[in-house]
């Protein structure tokens, strides 16, 4: 367990979190799998302006060559253009695949920091109803009167039942 731990978040805690937050996501990056890599380039390569632009110079210079609009060149392709069918087809297969395995990587990822999110909330949750338990006790030894919050002291200072307020969420949601 890292001993400098509240010492450096305490000195710069923004830092802190920031220099965590990173080292989480390098974290995340480095758990990646081959195919998962491989994908990510691929989807970073393809989603992009410049392989649109290749992508509508390649179609139309087929189109074009294929329809005897340029001089000297021979159909290697004729009218429906079957073979610009066959590539673009699977073309857009194999894409379709590397942005799912991309997009099931981050959805994944995503997850992960919702868990983390939930556990640091529940965790502040718990600190503050401590804190507020604490501070009530303080009042009433130092003798300070707090009857007028009284009922929000004591409603706050309850621990939190996430099984009962997920519960109470499903319910007001409205269904998908």
């Amino acid at each position: 367990m890292d001993h400098q731990l509240p010492r450096r978040a305490a000195k710069n805690p923004t830092q802190y979190n920031i220099d965590a937050i990173a080292k989480l996501e390098h974290d995340a990056l480095d758990r990646r799998t081959a195919t998962e890599r491989v994908s990510d380039v691929i989807t970073k390569l393809v989603g992009n302006m410049g392989f649109l632009l290749a992508q509508v110079i390649l179609i139309s210079g087929w189109s074009l060559a294929n329809l005897h609009v340029l001089p000297g060149l021979k159909a290697f392709d004729p009218f429906p253009f079957g073979i610009l069918a066959l590539v673009v087809s699977s073309e857009g297969v194999f894409l379709t695949i590397f942005v799912l395995i991309s997009q099931s990587r981050m959805a994944r990822q995503s997850e992960r920091r919702s868990h983390l999110d939930l556990q640091v909330g529940m965790l502040a949750e718990q600190e503050l109803t401590t804190i507020l338990q604490m501070l009530q006790k303080l009042c009433q030894h130092v003798g300070v009167n707090v009857d007028s919050s009284k009922q929000e002291i004591q409603s706050f200072s309850k621990t939190t039942d996430v099984h009962r307020l997920a519960s109470e969420l499903q319910e007001k949601l409205p269904e998908e």
